[in-house]
């Protein structure tokens, strides 16, 4: 043992039976002072700013995870004053992603503490940030959208055949992580699509699409973010991608990253994770727990999972990646993210026969939708559309056939606009601005209004980008 934590000698007999005693009380003195201190600071806090990651997210708030006192250790339960401070938590993490409405519910819930000080004053303080919010125009929130994010640019960008692809179509992660910082900088704040319309039902009880009230503070814009095939293609094998989302050990999603030793690492290896740890960093950023949309084909699985049919003589572990990627995508949808169909083998929908359409639709619903559930959103391969810029009506094949299968958001991509979108009776259609290296090589002053590009722009980017 070190020389500088051997025991002192105290001597022997009653010297030391004195000595051991005097040390024992004043520790005792000590940790009571500590604790009432403690209790001290806490009432003086009342309601706390808390990371959205606290208990009303599902891990335990920053009062739940301290030292239990003497009353609690006795009784095996939290203290009263615990208890408040936990309620008090719960709601400053719903009251800093802007649910000012759902904090005010739930202080008012728990009768036991209507009363406390803390608990008016935290209430009053909500009803004023709530009558202060101004409603966004709907038509003036964007959608942005991505492809894989990619990890290792000395792999992407190795002068092989797939470079010029994900040099077009990829951002980096350095690249995704300005883009969130910017648009956070400016004010944006992440919205899920059916916070922007939604369907309810008219005087007559007929179903019927409208755009929706967000309520943010003044200055504050909304936006929508997507990312396609979510789905860690086989071609992507060794080329700096992470290979699949899991569930990590803080039941969050995560991803896995096989290096170069044939180990796999778990961590922030693409924009799943990356953009939870932002959100978590900077709650204010996401309305209401609103994460993005993740657009699945299922040609080749789904999630880096082979799920597909076609997989089933080949892959060993097919039922096992089957029950699991169901409990990802499960996962997924507990923390806020929405998934949507990406067609089932990355198709043309507006222009394949629909011969293939149809076909290409149902295996999408008995390959995909059977393990991540029903979904309302689909966000078409290659920017494509399945009608013109006028509105679906019934004589559309393609519409009504994609309806019956319980599809009501129809997403295509227009970056020549910052927004695009269209409120019909019974859907809604949104175009996409894609942020990878062809739009911001070609075209930087078109997202001028979310961030300058060349303060994002990677230099590890090979140029010029290729063109399309």
């Amino acid at each position: 043992m070190n020389q500088h934590f051997r025991k002192r000698n105290f001597g022997r007999g009653r010297n030391r039976t004195l000595q051991i005693t005097v040390i024992v009380l004043l520790g005792i003195f000590i940790t009571a002072v500590l604790a009432l201190c403690g209790i001290a600071i806490n009432k003086k806090l009342k309601h706390r700013l808390l990371p959205a990651d606290s208990s009303v997210a599902g891990i335990s708030s920053e009062s739940e995870a301290q030292t239990p006192s003497n009353g609690e250790a006795a009784t095996g339960k939290p203290t009263e004053e615990q208890n408040l401070l936990s309620l008090l938590s719960q709601a400053e993490a719903l009251a800093v992603q802007y649910d000012y409405e759902g904090a005010i519910k739930l202080l008012k819930s728990d009768s036991r503490y209507a009363a406390k000080e803390e608990v008016t004053s935290a209430i009053a303080s909500y009803e004023a940030a709530k009558g202060s919010l101004v409603r966004i125009n709907p038509q003036d929130v964007t959608h942005i959208f991505f492809h894989s994010l990619i990890m290792d640019t000395s792999k992407a960008f190795d002068g092989d055949s797939k470079q010029a692809g994900y040099n077009q179509m990829m951002t980096t992660k350095s690249e995704f992580l300005k883009i969130m910082q910017s648009m956070y900088d400016r004010g944006y704040v992440l919205v899920r699509i059916h916070d922007l319309a939604y369907e309810t039902t008219d005087e007559n009880g007929n179903p019927k699409f409208v755009y929706g009230d967000i309520m943010l503070p003044e200055g504050k814009k909304a936006f929508v973010l997507s990312q396609d095939d979510v789905c860690y293609y086989e071609y992507m094998k060794g080329d700096g991608f992470a290979t699949r989302i899991i569930i990590g050990e803080d039941g969050y999603p995560t991803c896995e990253m096989q290096m170069d030793d044939g180990s796999v690492s778990v961590g922030d290896y693409d924009l799943v994770p990356i953009l939870e740890n932002f959100i978590k960093t900077h709650p204010g950023f996401s309305y209401k727990g609103a994460r993005g949309i993740l657009a699945l084909t299922g040609y080749n699985g789904i999630l880096g999972y082979r799920t597909d049919e076609s997989y089933k003589d080949t892959n060993p572990n097919y039922e096992a990646d089957r029950e699991q990627a169901a409990k990802v995508a499960q996962s997924l949808k507990d923390h806020g993210w929405e998934l949507a169909s990406h067609s089932w083998g990355h198709r043309n929908m507006g222009q394949i026969s629909m011969e293939h359409f149809k076909i290409d639709s149902d295996k999408w619903k008995r390959n995909v939708e059977s393990l991540i559930g029903p979904t309302d959103i689909i966000l078409f391969p290659f920017g494509s559309d399945i009608g013109s810029w006028t509105p679906y009506a019934e004589d559309n094949e393609r519409f009504t056939y994609l309806k019956a299968l319980g599809f009501r958001y129809f997403c295509n991509v227009d970056a020549s606009k910052t927004t695009w979108m269209q409120l019909g009776p019974d859907h809604f259609r949104q175009a996409r601005r894609n942020l990878d290296g062809y739009r911001m090589y070609y075209y930087p002053d078109s997202l001028s209004d979310l961030f300058n590009v060349p303060d994002v722009f990677d230099p590890a980017r090979p140029t010029p980008v290729p063109p399309m």
